[in-house]
């Protein structure tokens, strides 16, 4: 049990008689405790301290339980800690109304000591193992999913994920589409884009394995707001809507595992569409020449003019003619259409 001590909990309760047992219980399983005798407090030093779960009593003065989960769930440095309510109200509104507020667990005052730390054990393990990064390959997706299925509201997602195979050109979903699936790129590489009125497309994203995409008109529940296509054959596996929207919903420790995965995704558009709004020519032709060296993991790759134009947001003869310049200029070379970086320091610091 020694191993506890590297591990903090905060308890929440207005009455000291109750408070000072739960310390004592918690310190004799050595547990580091962290106390407060009011929600106000409580909130502070959750906010300071960072602990590794809260438990706290519900009907306090000054701000209740339901008022400490619902501040800390909204901030990202405490949203995540797992939250286990103290209470003497066993009416089923109040589980109903702290179960979607966040909380993760209830013990129902008076308890016993082994039911005290069998729920706050099984509540650590569980949090531990959503906490694990999961790599961005099929594997680890699984991985992640047989996880998110020790819990009771996700021991109904599918066992079997379709994977479909897509040939180069082929579109995977549409502009105006109903969305019906998450998908994850398992090999290949994808483009997302929009088509203007004049036939013209505008390429919002590259993607490759490892990358999901759908997801943001899953979570609106909005037709697909951009179409997707393959770049080269590639297998993308299907995550059907229902089974998103519950890794998403159903629970909050697999809910920020889930953001997690797809957080790098969200950071990589943000950036592309800064550098689109802001950026010289000159600069974003660099800036997607590097791009699709990291998508690639190489200095050598092939891609079409106009879909290089499309990234960049600018004419095809424009880009030609700025590949022509960094040719000239030393900073990459051009073979039958391979583009080849010769030197990325200076690619990368182009002035905007």
């Amino acid at each position: 049990m020694s191993t506890n001590q590297s591990i903090k909990i905060l308890v929440i309760e207005d009455n000291q008689d109750v408070r000072e047992n739960l310390i004592e219980i918690l310190e004799l399983s050595n547990f580091t405790v962290l106390a407060a005798e009011d929600g106000l407090k409580g909130v502070e030093i959750a906010q300071t301290q960072i602990p590794d779960l809260i438990l706290c009593d519900v009907m306090m003065p000054k701000l209740d339980g339901f008022g400490v989960l619902n501040i800390l769930g909204k901030r990202p440095d405490t949203s995540g800690i797992p939250f286990v309510f103290l209470t003497a109200k066993a009416e089923r509104s109040d589980f109903r109304r702290g179960m979607n507020l966040g909380a993760d667990d209830y013990v129902t005052k008076p308890f016993y000591k082994d039911e005290l730390l069998s729920v706050i054990e099984t509540r650590l393990r569980k949090t531990k193992l959503l906490r694990k990064d999961f790599d961005r390959s099929e594997n680890g997706l699984r991985a992640f999913i047989n996880e998110a299925k020790g819990f009771e509201a996700l021991k109904n997602l599918s066992n079997d994920k379709k994977v479909k195979h897509f040939k180069k050109r082929d579109v995977i979903f549409e502009e105006g589409d109903n969305p019906r699936f998450l998908y994850f790129i398992r090999s290949g590489k994808v483009k997302t884009f929009k088509t203007h009125d004049q036939g013209k497309e505008y390429i919002i994203e590259l993607l490759k394995d490892g990358d999901f995409l759908g997801y943001v008109d899953l979570l609106k529940s909005t037709a697909h707001a951009e179409t997707a296509a393959a770049m080269e054959d590639t297998d993308i596996v299907l995550i059907p809507k229902d089974d998103f929207l519950a890794l998403i919903q159903a629970n909050r420790d697999v809910s920020s595992q889930m953001i997690k995965m797809l957080a790098n995704n969200i950071t990589e558009k943000e950036e592309q569409l800064l550098n689109l709004a802001y950026n010289s020519v000159r600069k974003r032709v660099a800036d997607a020449l590097i791009l699709l060296s990291q998508k690639e993991d190489n200095k050598s790759f092939h891609v079409l003019r106009e879909d290089l134009a499309r990234i960049v947001g600018t004419a095809k003869e424009s880009v030609i003619r700025m590949l022509t310049e960094f040719k000239n200029d030393g900073y990459i070379d051009i073979t039958e259409g391979t583009i080849i970086i010769l030197d990325l320091k200076k690619l990368t610091n182009l002035p905007s």
